[in-house]
């Protein structure tokens, strides 16, 4: 059963991630990753990781998706520009670059002592929201911490940047 949902799952992520890098268009580029997104929240799921499919869901395919959807329509229409073309040496970095990782992967893949930690799988608290939790206000509680300071940091400093300022030449009265 799990194979059946498996196969699909991983066939449109790795679709997705195909589209995500080789679109012309952002638009469709940010679509692409709301496939490969959801595709993952889908083999979260066969990993009986419900607490981190929802977050994948509801976090990334979500709120970040949109984020970029905004950045990119906004950015365009500031600029009037259309998309830039002629990436030739990205695109032979990036064509090397995936060739180099797919290598490594078959490599890893096809040597039987890496075969036998493939298989093992996670263990039973996997994913829920308990372990989840647990490793969040134990193990990484100090990452946790200093992450919130930088979001806080980054908060205040867009409320201070964008505060309206007085136009020059006149006073505030």
């Amino acid at each position: 059963m799990e194979l059946i949902l498996f196969i699909p799952a991983a066939a449109l992520a790795l679709a997705g991630a195909v589209g995500v890098i080789a679109s012309r268009r952002a638009i469709h580029s940010a679509l692409s990753l709301l496939l490969v997104l959801s595709a993952l929240a889908v083999l979260y799921l066969l990993l009986e990781a419900q607490f981190i499919a929802v977050l994948q869901v509801i976090i990334y395919a979500g709120a970040i998706v949109v984020l970029f959807l905004f950045v990119i329509m906004l950015l365009h229409m500031a600029t009037g520009e259309p998309t830039v073309g002629g990436l030739r040496a990205q695109r032979a970095a990036a064509v090397v670059v995936g060739a180099l990782f797919l290598a490594g992967l078959l490599v890893v893949l096809v040597r039987p002592q890496t075969a036998a930690v493939l298989v093992v799988g996670p263990g039973p608290a996997f994913g829920t929201a308990e372990a989840v939790g647990r490793a969040l206000f134990t193990r990484f509680l100090l990452p946790f911490e200093l992450a919130s300071v930088i979001l806080l940091v980054g908060i205040i400093a867009a409320v201070t940047l964008g505060k309206a300022r007085p136009p020059e030449g006149r006073g505030v009265s």
